[in-house]
């Protein structure tokens, strides 16, 4: 077994972040620079997001980035920080031929905790129209033997896409609810719902879940404190931080390259300040 006893106090300090008086909001990065920058601005732990890593390395979303490539980012992103970082591994990169491989879901999430990261969002996205409970619950059974194994208290986010993939139109909330009982006595500790922005559902859900519900936030969802009250206790943005960031690479290109004009640049961050980010211990 690797020693792992560094990541000890980091694990209880983001287990204890979903018990507080307010809920955990992550706003979820992809580089050290995204990750600097949102420490700077007062985060209590990092979170990566699994298709801005995937865009920023030339892939689309959707289990197509490379291990080796997502865990070279994650090591660089733990390594520059002091907070609490949980890692977006999808399904595990554990079918890189195709088939579901428990050896390299092992893998995986030895390569996770040796990056230096105390959580995992896992997905049950990975078949059509979703994994089956009892397969993916074994699979959640598998991350937490290894995690044990390893002498690491992993925080496992089970992410469930029953409302995100529009499948069960009529039965979203007890196909969850399902899901949900079936990965916690799996070893999960956490339940991610992204797709719903209902309040009284996500209420309902929270009141139902036994665990720290996780819900997905972003352009018209309600506020945190909102959130907070429908017994929500941890929101994220997914990829939405780098929409907003290429965005933003689009609209000055577009200026640019268009009339020369140069006003989407007002309101960027000087050269000092960005290499300040790097200049720290």
């Amino acid at each position: 077994m690797t020693s792992h006893s560094r990541l000890g106090p980091l694990t209880a300090a983001f287990h204890a972040l979903h018990q507080g008086a307010a809920p955990l909001v992550l706003v979820n990065i992809w580089d050290v620079a995204s990750a600097r920058l949102v420490e700077e601005a007062g985060a209590a732990a990092l979170a990566t997001s699994s298709s801005a890593l995937s865009w920023s390395l030339g892939f689309p979303d959707g289990n197509h980035l490379p291990r080796e490539l997502a865990m070279a980012a994650l090591r660089r992103i733990a390594a520059s920080t002091a907070l609490p970082v949980t890692a977006d591994i999808e399904t595990g990169y554990a079918s890189p031929g195709g088939t579901f491989d428990d050896g390299e879901l092992r893998e995986t999430i030895r390569s996770v905790l040796a990056a230096g990261a105390v959580g995992v969002n896992f997905e049950d996205s990975g078949d059509e129209p979703l994994t089956d409970v009892a397969e993916q619950a074994r699979r959640i059974a598998v991350v937490r033997h290894v995690a044990e194994e390893e002498g690491v208290d992993l925080f496992i986010n089970a992410r469930t896409d029953t409302y995100l993939s529009g499948r069960f139109a009529d039965t979203a909330f007890t196909e969850t609810i399902r899901r949900a009982e079936a990965y916690l006595a799996a070893g999960a500790n956490g339940i991610f719902v992204p797709g719903v922005q209902d309040l009284h559902v996500l209420h309902d859900l929270s009141r139902r879940v036994g665990a720290p519900l996780n819900a997905l936030a972003g352009v018209g969802s309600p506020s945190v404190g909102e959130l907070h009250d429908a017994g929500v206790r941890r929101v994220s943005i997914g990829g939405n931080t780098a929409k907003a960031a290429y965005a933003t690479v689009s609209r000055v290109a577009e200026d640019v390259l268009g009339d020369g004009n140069w006003s989407e640049l007002a309101g960027a961050r000087s050269h000092e300040a960005m290499d300040e980010l790097f200049r720290r211990s």
